[in-house]
C-alpha cells in the first residue's frame, strides 16, 4: 500500500528534526569520526509508529551507535516531541534500523567495473532483506 501525502509530509518533518537531534546527541556524546545520517521515516497509517532508517558512515561502528541511539531513545522522542508540537498532536512510536543501501550499491558497482565478479562467485552480493 502507498503512503498518503499526510504520512510522507510527517515522515519528511521527523526525518529533518531526526537528523539534527542524532548529529547534536553524537557530537555531545565525544564520538569522533563517525557521521549518522537519516535517510528515510516511515510513518504508520494511523501514526502510531515511525520507522527511522539510519546510514552510519563507517559502517563497522554501526551496531555500536545504533546500540547507543536506542538506550537514548526515550530522550530522543521526548526532543523531537518538542520541536514537532505544533505540528503533531501525537508523538508516534520510534523504531530505528540500520540503512545497508549504500553498501549493497556499492558491491553492485564493484561487480559492475568488474573487480569482483558475482556470477562466478554468487556469495558476494548477499540477498537484499526486506525492510
Amino acid at each position: 500500500m502507498e503512503e498518503t501525502n499526510r504520512q510522507k509530509k510527517i515522515g519528511g518533518v521527523l526525518q529533518k528534526d531526526l537528523a539534527e537531534i542524532l548529529q547534536n546527541h553524537i557530537r555531545d556524546s565525544g564520538i569522533t569520526g563517525v557521521l549518522v545520517s537519516v535517510s528515510k521515516v516511515k510513518v504508520t497509517t494511523d501514526l502510531s509508529i515511525a520507522k527511522a532508517y539510519i546510514s552510519i558512515f563507517p559502517s563497522k561502528e554501526a551496531k555500536g551507535v545504533l546500540e547507543g541511539i536506542n538506550l537514548i531513545k526515550s530522550k530522543i522522542k521526548h526532543e523531537l516531541a518538542q520541536r514537532t508540537r505544533h505540528q503533531l498532536r501525537r508523538m508516534p512510536d520510534l523504531s530505528f534500523f540500520i540503512d545497508d543501501s549504500l553498501e549493497y550499491i556499492e558491491k553492485i558497482d564493484k561487480s559492475i567495473r568488474g573487480e569482483e565478479n558475482p556470477i562466478s562467485d554468487p556469495n558476494l552480493l548477499d540477498p537484499r532483506k526486506k525492510s
